[in-house]
C-alpha cells in the first residue's frame, strides 16, 4: 500500500513541476502584448491542471503519513 502511495506520490510530483514550468511568466501562450489577462484555451487548461496536480500531490502525501 505505501508502495502505490509512493508512486502515485512521485508521478504527480514530476506532473504539478512539469506544469508549473510550462506555464510563461508574465505571457500567455501565444500572447503577445495584448491588454487582456484572460486565461484562454491551453493556457487555462494548464492553469487547472496545475491545482489538480498539486491537490492529488497534497492528499497522497497526507495519506502516506496518516497510513
Amino acid at each position: 500500500m505505501k508502495n502505490a502511495f509512493l508512486v502515485i506520490q512521485i508521478i504527480s510530483a514530476i506532473l504539478l513541476t512539469g506544469t508549473i514550468l510550462i506555464q510563461a511568466r508574465g505571457t500567455g501562450f501565444g500572447r503577445g502584448s495584448t491588454a487582456s489577462f484572460t486565461r484562454r484555451g491551453l493556457e487555462k487548461l494548464i492553469f487547472r491542471l496545475t491545482f489538480v496536480f498539486a491537490a492529488i500531490f497534497m492528499l497522497v502525501s497526507i495519506l502516506q503519513v496518516a497510513l
